[in-house]
């Protein structure tokens, strides 16, 4: 079996001779997910990854959703947090709340609707070392400086290490968001300012008890778990974005996203803006004595699916962020789930394309000492069995596209496409007017006093038809927003 690298790091000069038959660019869920998949089936594969080890460099919200991974993989071995058992929406003003929570029962019980908590640290790492066990090969801290071309077929990788380049007839580029080997090969374009996110997290831990601290202030049992969501001027501003929270085991994580649009001309930073959030009235409470332990920022794709590059090219294929997979319409977010599809389609892909092509490991390769394709060898270098020539071009990988095209990730993205376009058009009604009118419609229709309950019912009612234009006003609002129950 190959060898998983430590977290002390590869070998400084490893020795790659001949050829793999596929690489992946980045050990984040996307190319783990493609590296399990290819390697089940027989390829030989380098999954390269530029941090320390799976994961050093991930930063996401903290929710994981996990249909594809219990498919590719057994994930009652995962090392997750908690599971989702309440989430919960809210509507802030500058000090006002509204909010709706959500719990069924049936998530308390196996597979917990499959959406946990995770540290990606933690998870990145074991899910590559799922892609190890299936006889992909590993190496970390080593960074992608570029692309290998012949006759305009992608052929390999130039890395930052000595002698570091490598062949193979495909790669597939798993370089996340902050995608600049795909972009400086010209394989995507730069993404749109009004097309990225800006998010900032952290990570905050209590003292003494932190778990018990927890469990009681989220009103937890066991391993459950909430997820929190926040709109409106309380939570970012006059940004279009919103916040969020959830509890990992004995942590939590909290943090905020919006327009990098928004991040350039407002006059305060995103971290200025969480340090507000965190202290208004409705969530302040939650924070008391927390001290942040973990900090990190991020950008994220969001110009949905016609915003996707193309997905495959002579000997390359684009998977979960590198490719704008990436869904977050304030109701759904989602791009863990949608980065392990990609990469499953995309192993496919690969497999399919390859057909008998592939050389077999030797069957005692390990137990007999001869160097294996991919494995490390004593000397601390990397060999492969030579390959045959194979070339694989983009008409050999069109199942990959086809079969996404097909799936949930782009039904997802060009169902709810509109709807991104259609918030930011009436961001100033839902996310500021809207939100102030229900959190004054709320005080006067709970308002105590000596005027009949029906009296503030009316005043309440009128205050939300005059925000959103009346009766005519409703129904054209609710006629630009039928989709969402489609």
């Amino acid at each position: 079996m190959n060898v998983l690298q430590s977290r002390e790091g590869p070998p400084a000069n490893p020795n790659y001779d001949h050829r793999y038959d596929a690489i992946v660019v980045g050990a984040g869920l996307a190319g783990s997910a493609a590296a399990i998949t290819m390697a089940r089936d027989g390829l030989d594969v380098l999954l390269i990854e530029r941090g320390s080890y799976p994961g050093a460099k991930n930063v996401f919200g903290g929710v994981m959703y996990t249909p594809t991974i219990r498919e590719l993989v057994d994930i009652d071995s995962a090392p997750t947090e908690r599971y989702v058992a309440e989430r919960r929406y809210s509507m802030l003003t500058e000090e006002d709340e509204i909010a709706a929570s959500v719990s069924i029962g049936d998530w308390h019980e196996p597979p917990h609707n499959d959406s946990f908590t995770v540290i990606r640290g933690d998870f990145d790492e074991w899910f590559a070392e799922q892609a190890v066990e299936e006889g992909a090969t590993l190496i970390t801290e080593t960074t992608v400086t570029d692309l290998i071309r012949e006759d305009g077929r992608i052929v390999g990788v130039e890395t930052d290490r000595p002698d570091g380049a490598v062949r193979a007839p495909v790669v597939v580029l798993a370089e996340g968001g902050n995608s600049l080997v795909s972009e400086s090969a010209g394989l995507k374009e730069t993404d749109h300012r009004e097309h990225i996110a800006v998010a900032v997290k952290e990570v905050l831990e209590f003292p003494g008890d932190s778990r018990k601290i927890i469990e009681d202030r989220f009103r937890l049992v066991d391993d459950d778990g909430a997820a929190y969501h926040y709109f409106g001027k309380g939570a970012v501003g006059d940004a279009f974005g919103g916040a969020f929270l959830y509890t990992n085991d004995d942590t939590i994580s909290v943090g905020l996203a919006y327009r990098i649009e928004d991040a350039v001309t407002e006059k305060i930073s995103p971290q200025d803006r969480l340090d507000e959030f965190k202290s208004h009235p409705a969530v302040a409470p939650i924070f008391r004595d927390a001290r942040t332990v973990e900090y990190g920022a991020k950008t994220i794709p969001e110009g949905g699916a016609s915003a996707m590059p193309e997905l495959v090219h002579d000997g390359a294929l684009l998977v979960g962020d590198t490719a704008g997979l990436v869904l977050n319409n304030g109701v759904h977010l989602e791009g863990t789930n949608m980065a392990v599809e990609s990469g499953f389609h995309a192993g496919k892909a690969v497999v399919k394309a390859f057909g008998s092509k592939a050389t077999p490991r030797p069957a005692d390769a390990a137990t007999a000492g001869t160097e294996s394709a991919g494995q490390v060898r004593a000397d601390g270098g990397v060999s492969n069995t030579t390959r045959p020539s194979v070339t694989v071009r983009a008409s050999d990988l069109q199942s990959y596209p086809d079969s996404l095209e097909q799936s949930f990730v782009v039904e997802n993205l060009e169902h709810y496409e509109w709807l991104i376009n259609r918030v930011v058009e009436d961001k100033q009604l839902l996310f500021e007017d809207l939100p102030e009118a229900l959190a004054d419609a709320a005080a006067e229709y709970f308002t105590i006093d000596r005027q009949p309950k029906q009296t503030h019912g009316r005043l309440a009612k009128e205050r939300i038809m005059h925000t959103v234009g009346g009766l005519r006003g409703a129904i054209k609002l609710g006629w630009r927003y039928r989709k969402m129950i489609r």
